[in-house]
């Protein structure tokens, strides 16, 4: 199993299950298709405070040669790369006023949001450090300095009731981006717990961006299995099994979250109703419990066979790309695609593997765009974390950085 922690049962949950659908899981995992990347960023270096988890990709309409790829970098704050890899800007990750030191974790791009009088397009990240969402603005003619901070003073905590709820690092974690009817959201997961928030973006008269919540949901922690028995993932003490990877398909109006220790949800973009688990980790159902000594969890019996057939724990980063839904299965380093749509239909599996570059072990987040991404990617581009860089640059210390894979290795990979 993967290591999981021990849950805390929510109140009303029975009520909550009997809305939520469960889809049967797809058989046969099918063969997995090998890629390679074309580039690869620096290494960020686990020593200096820096974490590479989360990539958001930018187009530069006006000079698609120019178009930019956005990491998170947790203590590091955010790092920019052009296409070729090459490191533009680091943006610390600062402190907001009367909060901790920042902690960025998940980005995503908002285009066209009008700012000041003008449209501009943002970068978003959530902030473990002080519970919030913080947006930064694209400069497209300051090419070596592309982004500057545009977070509104004051802008309020997304989940925290009080400094304790920061200091526990229950905290924004996961985050995509929404547009819809000419208003801007930030959809946003929080750390150590089941809940969701939807936060709309608001731009103000001095050209900076501040939010306020829309609504919140909880994913459920604990399952009626078919056998009509309960289960509840193992997790640490005081904690509830946490979602991360978050994507909208915004044609349809559909969220897709990655509840890692249980599988995907598929739910309303506008959280206004329940959702659908459209696929289950393999150890889903596994009977397990939280070990003190080890710090780890402990199966406590076979396995019912409840599980699903393709996602091995921890579920992580999710993207659309290539009309497909496609989920970092960290557990066994490969990725998921499905079909869009009804029915989410498995649509086969891929490994980045060791070429020119090495591969990605224990993906965190990832990102996909379709079409010509300038001359280096004119068939589109995956921009894939690296849990475990062992590239000659990192020089055999602890690091992660982003591989970029042409995304027309995967045209034919049905």
């Amino acid at each position: 199993m993967s290591r999981n922690r021990s849950p805390l049962i929510a109140a009303g949950c029975a009520a909550a299950l009997a809305l939520i659908g469960l889809v049967a899981p797809a058989s046969g995992h099918g063969s997995v298709v090998t890629v390679t990347a074309q580039v690869e960023t620096p290494p960020v270096f686990a020593d200096t405070g820096g974490d590479a988890d989360d990539p958001a990709i930018w187009l530069n309409r006006a000079d698609p040669d120019s178009s930019l790829v956005v990491v998170a970098a947790k203590k590091a704050g955010l790092r920019v790369y052009r296409t070729d890899g090459t490191l533009v800007q680091a943006v610390p990750a600062g402190a907001r006023p009367g909060a901790a030191a920042g902690r960025l974790n998940n980005v995503d791009i908002v285009t066209g949001i009008r700012l000041g009088g003008h449209r501009t397009d943002l970068v978003l990240a959530s902030d473990r450090g002080s519970d919030q969402v913080r947006s930064f603005r694209i400069r497209p003619d300051r090419p070596d300095a592309p982004l500057i901070e545009v977070t509104a003073a004051g802008a309020p905590p997304v989940f925290a009731a009080d400094q304790s709820d920061v200091d526990g690092d229950t905290t924004a974690y996961g985050l995509t981006a929404w547009q819809h009817d000419g208003h801007a959201y930030a959809l946003v997961t929080r750390a150590g717990r089941d809940a969701l928030a939807l936060v709309e973006l608001v731009g103000t008269a001095a050209g900076t961006v501040g939010y306020h919540t829309v609504r919140t949901l909880r994913l459920p922690d604990t399952f009626r299995l078919p056998d009509g028995t309960s289960w509840a993932p193992c997790e640490d003490p005081g904690e509830q099994p946490q979602a991360e990877g978050l994507v909208v398909d915004p044609r349809r109006g559909v969220l897709y979250a990655a509840q890692e220790d249980v599988g995907i949800w598929r739910l309303p973009a506008d959280l206004s109703g329940p959702g659908t688990l459209l696929d289950r980790v393999r150890d889903y159902g596994v009977p397990a419990h939280y070990d003190a000594p080890s710090d780890e969890c402990v199966v406590d019996g076979p396995d019912p066979g409840f599980g699903g057939n393709h996602l091995t724990a921890d579920v992580e980063g999710l993207t659309i790309a290539g009309h497909q839904l496609i989920a970092s299965s960290q557990g066994d380093d490969t990725f998921v695609r499905y079909s869009l749509g009804a029915t989410n239909a498995y649509r086969g599996a891929f490994r980045v593997a060791a070429g020119t570059i090495d591969g990605s072990q224990g993906c965190d987040g990832l990102d996909g765009f379709d079409g010509a991404l300038g001359s280096a990617f004119p068939h589109g581009l995956l921009a894939i974390q690296d849990g475990t860089d062992t590239g000659p640059d990192a020089g055999g210390r602890e690091a992660t950085n982003v591989k970029f894979v042409d995304r027309s290795q995967l045209r034919t990979a049905h």
